[in-house]
């Protein structure tokens, strides 16, 4: 190791992000459910735009979204000039704390809020504060409290990952009334889609300064693979966050089949309806056999196992069944596992394979 080369202070204590797993060795007829994903993939649409892409291979993507900015301004009611796109929201977070964050300021999250608010935070030299939760729900007195000068920005996931849980409208906007005026809060609604008639916030960003929503295309539009997402919020702040955006982040691919991913909405409808069905039914079946779960409102459940060591042992026996699953001692929740909704097969076998493993007859 050189020396003199070294990164900029407090990078070597950003932990790396651990994805969630996708293969057991020696196990065949693997069911990966540790990472949120649609088991039901992108829309046929979605699928035909990213074989026609193909052709288009050899051109540079263009420099502003226009086209995928307006399906997504159409699809949601929306100001397209208010909108960014990125490679996923983890590239709106980061340019958020990029542009906003720095060393002596803070980026307030909660306890079990997603990771990358910590590693963008970290990674702009701001200074993380971790938020109690309640009852594994956000807690907006907590962050109030939690608010000072030094603060910057807010970040909270509404439905939250890994809980499932969310607060209502009334509290999103009580947190952004109560905000120091210097503070700007961000909406992470990566499973907004999963929630019937759910803005995210978008109503909110029309009436206040201070409030950015982020969303993906990642999760109920089945495109993970492809990295895509998208940012909404004030014009002084997209205006920002667009002066240090990569003139080329997303490619033509990308870009056509987010565009026609987000115009399927009946795609989406289906998608949310069979999710809402077997998220019903699998926190039921679990919570038959002894394991517990809050209210989800996302496309997984976080099952509550008695201790930490029954979580570990439980898991390693869904992978012996070929199944996979997020442990989530990472965020906190060391007796939970996160479990993601498949079609009804994955469902049933998740539930038989958790009642064998309680010695459920």
């Amino acid at each position: 190791m050189n020396d003199h080369i070294r990164p900029q202070p407090g990078i070597m204590d950003i932990a790396l992000y651990e994805g969630g797993k996708a293969s057991v060795a020696g196990v065949a007829n693997i069911v990966k459910l540790s990472s949120n994903e649609n088991p039901f993939g992108p829309s046929d649409r979605a699928k035909e735009a990213f074989q026609r892409s193909a052709h288009q291979l050899h051109r540079y993507p263009s420099t502003d979204h226009a086209a995928l900015r307006e399906a997504i301004a159409e699809t949601h009611g929306l100001d397209p000039a208010r909108i960014i796109c990125g490679v996923g929201s983890d590239e709106i977070i980061h340019f958020l704390c990029q542009a906003y964050a720095g060393p002596k300021d803070e980026v307030v999250y909660t306890e079990h809020g997603f990771l990358m608010y910590r590693i963008s935070a970290m990674a702009a030299g701001a200074t993380p504060v971790e938020v109690p939760e309640r009852e594994r729900t956000t807690d907006v007195d907590a962050i109030l409290r939690a608010c000072n000068r030094r603060t910057k920005l807010v970040f909270i996931a509404n439905p939250n990952n890994p809980t499932g849980t969310m607060i209502s409208a009334a509290e999103v906007e009580r947190l952004a009334k109560g905000l120091p005026p210097h503070a700007i809060l961000v909406l992470d609604g990566a499973y907004a889609e999963y929630v019937e008639g759910f803005d995210a916030g978008a109503a909110l960003i029309e009436t206040r300064d201070n409030v950015v929503m982020t969303r993906t295309f990642s999760k109920i539009y089945g495109l993970g693979g492809l990295r895509i997402g998208w940012g909404y919020g004030p014009k002084h702040i997209i205006d920002v966050l667009n002066r240090i955006r990569g003139p080329f982040n997303l490619s033509n691919t990308q870009l056509d089949a987010a565009e026609a991913a987000v115009r399927d909405q009946d795609y989406v409808a289906k998608c949310r309806a069979d999710n809402a069905r077997m998220r019903h039914w699998l926190a039921e079946a679990l919570a038959e056999l002894g394991v517990p779960s809050d209210t989800s409102m996302a496309n997984f459940i976080l099952a509550r196992f008695a201790s930490p060591d029954e979580a570990e042992a439980c898991d390693i026996f869904l992978q012996s069944q070929g199944l996979i699953v997020r442990r989530v001692a990472s965020y906190k929740l060391p007796n939970c596992l996160r479990i993601t909704i498949g079609d009804e097969a994955a469902c049933r076998r998740v539930a038989h394979a958790i009642g064998q493993f309680k010695g459920v007859k």
